[in-house]
């Protein structure tokens, strides 16, 4: 039995978290490991992949999250939708291969206007009405893979006690 988690950006790379996915056409929820196996066979996982100039044709995912977490200047700071809403990480996920288990990453854009100030760089957000157009590649890459417009996050500061970064966006 699967115990669904919120996607937490400080767990461990290897920790199991729900993804969303087409396979063998039906839709479906599955706990993977995040951390690809790299491209070269090297023995450190990815866990987030750029995603400019490239497609995406098969092997796409859903991350559901509500927030996430980075560590900017040395203060560590929580992002949220401003409206409250669920959201999805844009992801890829591959099947097992060599040794290392089915898994996944999140793909990367530059920031928008609201992460900007903390990192030049953001994981792919995706609102609810965006998730089937990511999902069944309703639209090129180009035209998903984007920021948000600005004013589309909340930034919470958190104390550096209550957040340990294992994530860097």
């Amino acid at each position: 039995m699967m115990n669904a988690k919120v996607f937490q950006s400080d767990a461990p790379l290897d920790e199991r978290r729900v993804i969303i996915r087409r396979h063998e056409g039906d839709v479906e929820m599955v706990e993977l490991p995040w951390g690809l196996r790299p491209l070269d066979g090297g023995p450190r996982a990815v866990n987030v992949v750029r995603s400019e100039g490239r497609t995406f044709p098969t092997n796409r995912c859903l991350v559901p999250a509500s927030e996430f977490c980075h560590r900017s200047r040395g203060k560590n700071f929580k992002f949220s939708l401003a409206n409250g809403d669920w959201f999805y990480f844009a992801g890829i996920w591959r099947q097992a291969s060599n040794g290392w288990p089915e898994a996944y990453a999140i793909l990367t854009i530059e920031a928008n206007a609201d992460i900007a100030p903390y990192h030049d760089r953001q994981m792919v957000v995706l609102t609810r009405d965006q998730r089937m157009d990511w999902l069944d590649g309703l639209l090129p890459e180009d035209e998903i893979l984007r920021p948000l417009p600005a004013s589309t996050f909340r930034v919470k500061p958190l104390s550096n006690a209550s957040f340990q970064p294992r994530l860097v966006v």
